[in-house]
């Protein structure tokens, strides 16, 4: 109680919590909100889908480039990434062990996928839009937007150029995708996937499982100094309840659609406050190097599809270059295969963070 009451008050020391007036913007993030579910709205109207992710996001990027002052602020996007770790962890059922083995030929595609799309799209971005090497490096990586920002700036990158990049990179793969595979698998997004009780009928269970793996996970996070902390505890411990049998229970439907509200609207509120110009510009750039990784994405899992047991559509949400939250949140919707995707995205973070600063170092010394 004491280490709530000192979130929003301000602690002995001076300094205010992290939900007090002067930390919290609460008018920016309520606007925010309201803004984004207007758009959830329009998109639920016109029968568009992922209504509550693509319609806060786009509402919310509009909003952004015609001025708004909004803001997702800092704590509340981690709140709503751990409900979205515990859900992907319900996607571990305890058949899933065996068929991991299984997985190392879509693995090999995801890196064949990785090293094509990188390449091209630095390649696009050093010589095509003409920025410097560190810039059309770092930007042109398809991994974690953080990692490559921190990273890039060390090596001389452009921090701002960098993130505005992975912004638009993740904006328009999150806004595309899903109508890209409803043309193509001919699957209907328009009504709601996700499966789950409604937030009154979900017995209590259910809420201490969510709590209790949600707080569990941010330990683990801590203990192995996990990237992606927020995501990856919550998600390991809820698969290893879920993997061990313990318990079947899934987060109220209500609860992820805040979610997707939340993380959606967050997004648009990335370019709030920068020059509109400069922002328009990037996603001019990102338009072309997002549509070569798509075709990258598509054409790795076409072929690994052939080869393979697996369908098209787990793989292409498995390779596709959006955010880790974001593709999750995607797959949950759509019911494709969750952990499938989920292991896959988290390969794909962790092999272009490792990979990348190695990578820069060769092509800089030639």
């Amino acid at each position: 109680m004491r280490a709530l009451a000192r979130a929003f008050t301000t602690s002995a020391d001076g300094k205010p919590g992290v939900f007090h007036p002067e930390r919290f913007p609460y008018f920016r993030f309520g606007l925010a909100l309201a803004i984004g579910m207007a758009g959830a709205f329009v998109f639920l109207h016109f029968r568009l889908p992922l209504a509550w992710m693509l319609g806060s996001m786009t509402a919310c990027t509009i909003a952004s480039l015609l001025g708004a002052r909004i803001e997702a602020p800092a704590v509340a996007v981690p709140v709503m990434t751990i409900i979205v770790g515990v859900m992907l962890g319900t996607g571990f059922s305890p058949g899933l062990l065996a068929q991991i083995p299984y997985w190392l030929v879509p693995l090999a595609g995801l890196v064949v996928s990785l090293v094509l799309g990188g390449l091209v799209c630095v390649i696009y971005l050093r010589f095509v839009v003409g920025l410097n090497l560190p810039d059309a490096f770092f930007a042109g990586m398809p991994g974690g937007l953080v990692e490559m920002v921190l990273m890039g700036e060390q090596y001389g990158a452009n921090g701002r150029t960098v993130a505005l990049i992975h912004s638009s990179r993740i904006l328009l793969v999150v806004l595309t995708l899903p109508f890209f595979v409803q043309f193509v698998s001919g699957i209907s997004l328009t009504k709601p996937q996700l499966n789950g009780a409604s937030i009154f009928s979900t017995p209590w269970q259910s809420y201490a499982f969510l709590i209790g793996t949600g707080l569990a996970g941010l330990l683990v996070s801590r203990l192995l100094r996990l990237r992606a902390k927020y995501l990856l505890g919550p998600m390991f411990v809820s698969a290893a309840v879920h993997l061990s049998g313990l318990s079947d229970f899934k987060p109220p439907i209500e609860l992820l659609n805040l979610a997707q509200l939340v993380l959606g609207s967050a997004i648009g509120c990335r370019f709030s406050g920068m020059p509109r110009r400069e922002v328009l510009r990037l996603l001019a750039y990102s338009i072309g190097f997002t549509v070569v990784l798509l075709a990258v994405t598509a054409g790795a899992a076409m072929a690994v599809s052939r080869i393979s047991s697996f369908d098209f559509l787990p793989l292409l949400l498995a390779y596709a270059p959006g955010g880790l939250t974001e593709m999750s949140l995607i797959s949950l919707a759509l019911q494709a295969e969750v952990a499938f995707v989920a292991t896959h995205h988290i390969f794909r973070v962790f092999l272009v963070t490792i990979g990348a600063a190695f990578l820069f170092g060769r092509v800089r010394t030639t």
